[in-house]
């Protein structure tokens, strides 16, 4: 009893002191200043930071902890392939199992945790490449036609998990790590064209990722791949047969179709994204379509000599009929203009092409001349200066094509006398209609005055050659043709012309024929001095200085005249 009084009053004690704390919690105190709040959570936060690396280090070493357990499982399991305790197709078996196990690990992981994704699918790749290189080739167990079919379910299993979930490390390990298998075990087994499937799959899978804007695009590290896969398949197979013993017979059409197949898979993913979905171009897109277009044509001239290059002619030029739809029909407009540029390029390139490959000589210069003709007029009355230069691209395979530029040298400065072919004739045609439907180029840029001068060059050099044949063509029949006549026959013929694009010039307003008469004088006296003066005949010699005389007086002279005006 008498520790009662002592007792109650720690009971009091203890009572006040509750009710300090919960007065405390009911009412808390005022916030600290901003200062006494730094130094105040400077400890806490410095120790959560820390506390966060160490969780990060922390998480990262369990995955990588389990991507080891998984390693050390594949070299299990080709210790026991090593050991033939049992068959070694049912060990293939059960590690192509275990690889897409991990593949699914990798598509299971929580959302955000790319780290354990990449590590998880660089486990499943790294069990399944050395197992499919050493079941191939170091144990024969697997035909290459079923190691390919396997790389093809592997990516085809890797694309289904990662597309929902956008798994981008997912679909990359997967992809990258198949296309090199694919291509070493390709040219390693001698067996191309399984591989070469397989990889045709993989770039169709990327080509509908990067069309469904999915992030998962692994498209040029899987288009290096087949490309280089494909460009192999051409290289052995048109060699000598001697040279690829090793590498089985393969039909015409079986070393065809990869090359095709290719292209038009490419085509077709250009033209759906650029014209359906309103997309532009990219350079990987451009660049890729023409590797796959020259490999596809390298294939057909190749490995099909004997047909194959009227078909690639005929073909090039229905592609560039569908590429100048698209330029000019559907990309018409200042959102489509890189769309329009590349596709009016495309069908430039593709109409020469088909022009060279799929015509003869005569027909060739009438098709390019007619569409250097058409291009031309189309361009002037659209104020479109990329149909002019591709006008101006036509008419000088024209004129290539022609052998205009040789015709108009040997008229001009060669040996006479000069059959005129009706290629030329035609040529020059078009030379000349094509400079008549050009505007006058006036004080504008460089590339609207080449597009005058060109095909003013053309005409004026064709001109020059026809009516050189036909004065000497005028004499012959009068006096026996020697080196003299024809000498001054040429210096007679260019100055006149020199004269006649002077006041044309002056006369015309167009700038193009004056400098046209300005390089025609200089010809003339580099014709003088190694043709005129090494003849030794002093008539025809002065004969040729004086109308040179009257040329340098006049044509600069009418220059001056054209300016004022």
């Amino acid at each position: 009893m008498d520790d009662l009084p002592d007792t109650v009053e720690r009971l009091a004690a203890r009572l006040e002191a509750l009710e300090r704390r919960v007065e405390a919690l009911e009412h808390p105190a005022p916030a600290l200043s901003a200062s006494a709040a730094q130094q105040a959570g400077a400890g806490p936060a410095t120790e959560a930071a820390e506390g966060f690396s160490l969780q990060q280090a922390g998480g990262a070493f369990p995955v990588l902890g389990k991507a080891l357990l998984g390693i050390a499982g594949a070299y299990l399991l080709r210790a026991v392939a090593e050991s033939s305790s049992l068959p070694r197709l049912a060990i293939a078996a059960i590690a192509i199992a275990y690889a897409l196990l991990w593949l699914v690990g990798a598509a299971r992981v929580q959302a955000g945790a790319w780290f354990a994704s990449a590590v998880y699918a660089g486990t499943s790749a790294l069990i399944l490449a050395p197992m499919l290189w050493e079941l191939t080739l170091g144990f024969r167990v697997l035909q290459p036609a079923a190691a390919a079919g396997i790389l093809g379910v592997f990516v085809l299993a890797a694309s289904a998990l990662a597309w929902k979930r956008d798994l981008a490390p997912v679909f990359w390990v997967a992809n990258g790590t198949a296309a090199v298998a694919a291509l070493a075990l390709g040219i390693a087994t001698h067996q191309l064209l399984p591989f070469i499937a397989a990889l045709l799959l993989m770039a169709l899978i990327a080509e509908a990722a990067a069309e469904r804007n999915h992030e998962l695009s692994v498209r040029p590290l899987v288009a290096v791949a087949v490309d280089l896969a494909v460009w192999a398949l051409i290289f052995i197979y048109s060699s000598p047969p001697s040279t690829r013993q090793e590498y089985p017979g393969i039909g015409a059409a079986g070393l065809l179709w990869p090359g095709c197949v290719l292209f038009s898979m490419y085509a077709a993913s250009v033209t759906v994204r650029t014209a359906l979905h309103g997309q532009k171009i990219t350079v990987f897109e451009t660049v890729q379509a023409m590797a796959a277009f020259l490999l596809a044509a390298s294939s057909v001239l190749y490995l099909e000599p004997r047909s194959g290059g009227v078909a690639l002619g005929v073909a090039c030029l229905l592609l560039s009929a569908a590429c100048y739809a698209l330029a000019f029909a559907i990309f018409e407009g200042s959102e489509g203009g890189r769309n329009r540029r590349i596709f009016g390029f495309w069908a430039a390139g593709l109409l020469l092409a088909g022009a060279v490959l799929g015509l003869p000589e005569f027909w060739m210069t009438v098709c390019l001349g007619a569409a250097a003709i058409g291009a031309t007029v189309l361009g002037v009355r659209m104020n479109r200066a990329t149909l002019e230069f591709h006008g101006m691209a036509f008419l000088l395979g024209a004129a290539m094509a022609s052998g205009l530029p040789g015709y108009v040298f040997q008229s001009l400065a060669g040996t006479l006398p000069v059959s005129l072919a009706g290629s030329v004739a035609a040529a020059s045609a078009c030379a000349l209609l094509c400079y008549a439907a050009g505007t006058p180029a006036g004080n504008e840029n460089w590339r609207r005055q080449l597009l005058r001068l060109v095909p003013a060059a053309l005409a004026a050099g064709a001109l020059a050659a026809l009516t050189v044949d036909g004065l000497f063509w005028l004499v012959s029949l009068r006096i026996s043709s020697g080196a003299q006549p024809v000498a001054f026959l040429r210096t007679l013929t260019l100055c006149a012309l020199a004269l006649a694009l002077a006041f044309g010039g002056c006369r015309l307003r167009r700038v193009e024929l004056t400098r046209i008469a300005y390089a025609t004088l200089g010809f003339v006296a580099v014709k003088l001095l190694f043709e005129d003066l090494r003849q030794g005949h002093l008539e025809f010699i002065a004969a040729s200085i004086f109308l040179f005389a009257i040329a340098l007086l006049t044509v600069p002279r009418l220059g001056r005249m054209g300016r004022k005006a």
